[in-house]
């Protein structure tokens, strides 16, 4: 269940892909990750599920979702040949763009909302205004095809300027009340199981704990969770410490050994493997390569 390649800590600038379309279950197979940067997610076709801070929401088309970095989700997508899953993804850097809203400071305060503050909802639908947006991808799109390489940063940062531009109404939209969606009810008893890892991942998984807590047998806590997001409680907790790692190495000066201590896993060497495992580098190697480039 490695997701390093969706935590790549080289740098990057923008990730841009237009109606990439899965047409079966082999094309996409989503699991719990968490991603270095802003990702923006639209969808032009498919259903599904998205599950993001212990709660799930419906997927279907019109749907526009905005992951911040780290952000751990999953999406659970219902694919079969009359209903494809077709998005566009516009995965960017902050830091890098940053110098280039200075002179727009109602755009500049919501391209730092979008990254670093908080929101009603990670999602929202919005069927009939994403022409725009969408004019934008299209053009990006046919313009990277002969784009030299030496006009590569003007033209995505023109293009993000833009997109952002173009979204900003469409968000203040979304944040009144009268806007949110309710959420998908099925999944309420994962909801319940994730929110109690979030209250004790520091702690040793305990089955027997988690079902006298929840008032579920061990073998239908296990069931259910992986009925309703594909992932196993096991796996699911481990992602969720190493995002916790990733937080915690990034943002502060705590040991290697004592991070290990702080997500829960006593045997730092455990840790240092698990690690490597998931994103392809050791701690260590993970902190010096971000503040190299941040």
């Amino acid at each position: 269940m490695t997701y390093h390649e969706q935590q790549d800590l080289q740098p990057f600038h923008l990730y841009f892909v237009y109606k990439r379309t899965s047409t079966n279950t082999d094309d996409y197979q989503g699991t719990f990750h968490a991603h270095q940067g802003v990702e923006i997610l639209i969808v032009h076709e498919g259903k599904g599920t998205l599950i993001i801070d212990q709660n799930s929401y419906e997927i279907k088309p019109g749907m526009i979702c905005i992951f911040q970095p780290y952000q751990l989700h999953h999406i659970q997508i219902e694919i079969n040949e009359d209903v494809p899953f077709v998005r566009s993804i516009v995965h960017y850097e902050p830091s890098i763009f940053k110098a280039y809203f200075d002179k727009w400071p109602i755009l500049q305060s919501f391209f730092n909302h979008i990254h670093g503050g908080n929101s009603a909802s990670p999602r929202w639908y919005e069927q009939q205004d994403l022409q725009s947006l969408i004019a934008l991808l299209k053009d990006l799109d046919e313009a990277l095809a002969t784009l030299l390489k030496n006009d590569f940063m003007e033209e995505v940062s023109l293009f993000l300027i833009m997109f952002l531009r173009a979204l900003k109404p469409l968000w203040d939209i979304q944040q009144k009340p009268t806007s949110m969606e309710q959420l998908l009810r099925k999944p309420h008893q994962a909801e319940r199981i994730m929110e109690w890892l979030q209250l004790h991942y520091k702690e040793p998984l305990r089955l027997d704990q988690m079902s006298k807590d929840l008032h579920l047998s061990p073998h239908h806590l296990s069931h259910l969770f992986k009925e309703c997001t594909g992932s196993s409680i096991s796996d699911y907790l481990t992602v969720k410490r190493m995002q916790e790692a990733v937080h915690l190495l990034t943002s502060s000066k705590y040991t290697v050994s004592h991070i290990a201590e702080e997500v829960g896993i006593t045997n730092c060497s455990h840790f240092c493997k698990l690690f490597k495992t998931h994103f392809g580098t050791t701690p260590n190697q993970f902190r010096k390569q971000w503040h190299m480039h941040h």
